[in-house]
């Protein structure tokens, strides 16, 4: 097919070409008195991401979830009692996680569309006076509703309770994106990942520990070896990992943390926020269709999930944009399956760029029969964007 394919999941994101260029290298030995100079760039840059000057960031060669194991892992003991709330796919994963580690999982089902239900869990957290709950797990943006929840809530509902439980939180598709502040919310474990706000290839979990979490590790009875974070600390005190690192990914995030320095995190978080903005209004006003998300209040600005008109599958959609467009969306994933197809607006991009996302869409539900104006959505986003002042960001580039 010509031309080339438009990416528009939430994540895999787009990799910048200069990312790419600085990941073409030629092996080299990662034992060598050279390799140290790599982590000397990335831990700092990492810091700054996470905005904390207290915590502590890991890479391992893995995937988010690799990190989410090591968070749990590092921490717990057969049994522990963990808080969590289930409101999409991935933060229904992450209790699936901890039930098959043999943790005993507080359940609070939440409507999907919505986020994390802050008075139910500061309701549980009053109640347990004999804190037996030992960590509470966060999913700060869930990718699968397009929703977005408040962390600094949660923190407020523990310190209300003056409650010690360890705050995780999973940042994978908000981390340099939206705006996540490690040492503000006195978050103990944040996990992401390389291919979201990072505009990476996948491959790389990240992580961040709190000191309060890794006085833990000798206390915590969980078994480990891959991912236990005392082999990390070790190697990493001289620049080093304990096993082979993934050498080109790890020299693009050096190049992605230069452009997000050079961009600034404000600048980047502001202008996901504009972005989103105008796909919001390319849904709501051009093609008068609704989000998943309930609440402006839950709108996520990394992306959005739309929800189709009632007898089109949504899978439809997604498979006529990229058979005949050669546009990428996301798909709706366990109980919105077919019910939604996802927008995915994060990392490297830009109005332009957005435009063809929403003119691929609109073609797409034309084709399967949505009845949406032509031109709609590209003109309502076009008329956000044009008449509100854009990110420094987006200016000069």
């Amino acid at each position: 097919m010509a031309g080339r394919n438009f990416l528009f999941v939430p994540g895999p994101t787009n990799v910048p070409d200069r990312v790419l260029r600085s990941m073409v290298i030629s092996m080299e030995d990662h034992r060598s008195t050279k390799f140290p100079e790599l982590w000397k760039h990335i831990a700092p840059g990492l810091k700054k991401v996470f905005r904390t000057s207290s915590g502590t960031p890991f890479v391992f060669p893995s995937s988010g979830t690799g990190c989410w194991e090591a968070a749990v892992t590092n921490t717990l003991s057969p049994g522990d009692k963990v808080l969590a709330a289930r409101f999409g796919q991935f933060s229904h994963l992450w209790i699936d996680m901890c039930k098959r580690l043999g943790l005993n999982v507080i359940e609070i089902d939440a409507e999907w569309g919505t986020g994390i239900p802050l008075d139910a869990y500061a309701d549980m957290l009053r109640k347990d006076s004999a804190h037996e709950i030992k960590a509470v797990l966060a999913c700060h943006n869930e990718t699968a509703t397009g929703v977005a929840s408040d962390i600094g809530g949660v923190r407020k509902a523990l310190n209300d309770a003056k409650h010690p439980a360890l705050l995780f939180v999973d940042c994978v598709s908000s981390l340099g994106s939206i705006d996540f502040r490690f040492d503000d919310w006195g978050v103990d474990m944040a996990v992401s990942g390389s291919q979201k706000g990072l505009m990476l290839p996948a491959g790389l979990g990240v992580l961040c520990a709190s000191a309060k979490a890794l006085e833990l590790r000798t206390k915590a009875q969980m078994k480990r070896c891959y991912f236990d974070l005392g082999d990390m600390i070790t190697s990493n005190a001289g620049g080093y990992f304990p096993y082979t690192p993934a050498l080109p990914l790890l020299y693009g995030l050096v190049e992605s943390l230069k452009m997000i320095e050079e961009e600034g995190l404000d600048n980047i978080i502001a202008r996901h926020q504009y972005l989103a903005e105008g796909v919001r209004a390319a849904v709501l006003k051009g093609w008068k269709l609704g989000l998943c998300a309930k609440a402006p209040k839950w709108y996520s600005n990394t992306v959005s999930a739309v929800v189709v008109p009632e007898g089109i599958n949504g899978a439809d959609v997604i498979s006529r944009a990229y058979k005949r467009y050669n546009i990428s969306l996301g798909a709706g994933l366990s109980k919105v399956a077919g019910k939604v197809f996802r927008i995915g607006h994060l990392g490297d991009m830009n109005e332009a760029h957005l435009c063809a996302a929403l003119g691929g869409a609109e073609m797409a539900m034309l084709d399967c029969g949505i009845k949406v104006q032509p031109g709609s959505g590209v003109g309502a986003a076009g008329e956000f964007w044009r008449a509100n002042p854009a990110p420094s960001g987006l200016l000069g580039r």
